[in-house]
């Protein structure tokens, strides 16, 4: 054999060098890709629970407003002049497209909020909803059918109204759907994503993109047929308009309506083919400049590999933090869990959601405490705000003390509901908070004291919620948490030291 030229020699040397340097790049890409699937696919499933849990919390409210008409006397007795008033203050929440119906155990309708005319109102279209409220005594939430008033399409919210311990009238509420439209609009997260809201039927109610254009369609076969055999999961599908999508669902256990979304498989095989070609013509670059750019690229990839690990140990500590803190939570909540304690834990989530969306609204600057509690207290302050008085200097609060408190707020003003001054008509509380000043550290103490309520007795064991509000003042807040069980009512005090709240 000939004596290799030097040409050759080097030649062969610079591929030698080179080439496995352009296949471990191509191999690092790929893995790159690999890797952003796996956190993609995650995302999605992340975004789709944040959504069905916005979504859960909006029904809630809802659920809670009509609860608190259904209680008014005016609906119980048949005064339906009245109770229309009432009605009124309730759709002001919403925009003019709201209807609030009543109707009696055979459908037919005895009050609408959009005709007056009580004689001339028709037998309601979804009477298995009617049946089921009348059935079950509990709130049911409709699929997608036509409605006897508006004359289109609706999704409706139903609450029994009892008298004397009997169901009397089913008070149904069919809100404006783009309700549904601005969550899924506000929480979506590119424009390569597609979010959907889908009924226990599969049929589209509130999507992005084309909502117009896919409104009352059922889902595609893959996503379909997959959607009802499982509460959650992730899947590869194909959206309406044909677009292959990494797609994750998750279904409400308390509308049993699904959220899916799902992301663009071509957002993620584009930005592959784009690396594969720079490190193709990288390679081709360091072919041509030889041996000494090859072992400096190799260094670099070296540092770039170190800071990349680097900064996924660091993202891996950060979420393992909060999944412990979710983690804690469900842990404690769901040991022998019944659906009521599922329920509470649902909730407490809701309160945590509320505050976010609060202290997001801020752009995370903080949050006046005078807000926090109006917006955990909404649900009781719609129809009746003279039941629930606040009295207090302005006091900002910084987005950790935010949070905390108002889930505290939240489970003392659930206990009041369930059990409190909150659970008849006559009840009231007074939320009532002060700066307090020893020894020039200033404290922050909010007093909550209900009186008018059914008479109080002392628990025999403290629940779940009691620690939950007690540890949180002692541990998050540096302060303490006392509740009181009085005859005349509950008193709950909580302290916590403005100097630390940071």
């Amino acid at each position: 054999m000939s004596k290799l030229s030097l040409p050759v020699r080097l030649v062969l040397l610079v591929a030698g060098t080179t080439l496995p340097l352009i296949l471990f790049a191509v191999g690092i890409v790929y893995h790159d890709y690999e890797k952003d699937r796996r956190e993609a696919t995650q995302r999605v499933l992340e975004t789709v629970r944040s959504i069905r849990i916005t979504l859960d919390a909006e029904m809630r409210r809802m659920t809670g407003g009509l609860q608190v008409l259904a209680l008014t006397n005016a609906l119980r007795s048949g005064d339906f002049a009245n109770f229309g008033a009432m009605a009124s203050g309730f759709l002001d929440q919403y925009a003019k497209d709201g209807v609030i119906l009543v109707a009696d155990r055979n459908g037919q309708l005895v009050f609408s909020s959009r005709k007056l005319d009580t004689p001339s109102l028709p037998v309601r279209n979804n009477r298995e909803m009617v049946d089921q409220v009348f059935a079950s005594r509990q709130p049911q939430y409709s699929n997608l059918f036509e409605g006897v008033v508006k004359k289109r399409t609706v999704l409706t919210v139903e609450v029994p109204v009892f008298r004397d311990g009997t169901v009397v009238y089913d008070i149904s509420f069919s809100p404006p759907l783009e309700v549904f439209q601005s969550i899924i609009e506000k929480q979506r997260p590119s424009a390569d994503w597609t979010v959907t809201m889908l009924d226990r039927e599969g049929k589209v109610f509130a999507r992005i993109p084309n909502p117009a254009a896919t409104f009352g369609k059922r889902a595609t076969s893959s996503l379909y047929d997959q959607m009802f055999q499982t509460d959650e999961a992730t899947l590869t599908s194909t959206s309406l308009e044909g677009v292959p999508l990494i797609t994750a669902y998750s279904r409400s256990p308390l509308t049993g309506w699904t959220v899916a979304a799902g992301v663009s498989e071509g957002s993620l095989v584009a930005p592959l083919w784009r690396d594969l070609a720079i490190t193709s013509l990288t390679g081709g670059l360091l072919l041509l400049v030889g041996l000494a750019f090859a072992v400096r690229m190799a260094t670099t990839i070296a540092r770039g590999e170190m800071l990349h690990n680097l900064l996924i140990e660091e993202l891996n500590h950060r979420v393992k933090n909060t999944l412990a803190i979710l983690q804690a939570i469900a842990v404690q909540t769901f040991r022998g869990a019944t659906k009521t304690e599922r329920e509470k834990f649902e909730g407490r989530l809701g309160a945590l959601a509320e505050a976010h969306n609060l202290l997001s609204s801020e752009k995370w600057q903080g949050s006046e405490l005078k807000d926090v509690l109006d917006r955990v207290l909404q649900p009781y302050l719609i129809n009746s705000p003279d039941r629930i008085r606040m009295l207090g200097p302005r006091v900002p609060l910084p987005p950790r003390v935010a949070v905390v408190l108002s889930m505290i707020v939240h489970e003392i003003a659930t206990n009041a509901a369930k059990y409190g001054a909150l659970s008849n008509d006559t009840g009231t509380v007074a939320v009532e908070w002060e700066i307090l000043s020893e020894n020039n550290n200033p404290q922050l103490r909010l007093i909550w004291r209900e009186s008018g309520g059914p008479p109080v007795t002392a628990p025999v064991q403290r629940g779940f919620g009691s620690r939950l509000i007690e540890r949180s003042a002692r541990d998050q807040l540096g302060g303490e948490a006392t509740v009181d069980f009085l005859p005349r009512g509950v008193v709950c005090t909580i302290t916590c030291a403005l100097a630390d709240m940071q």
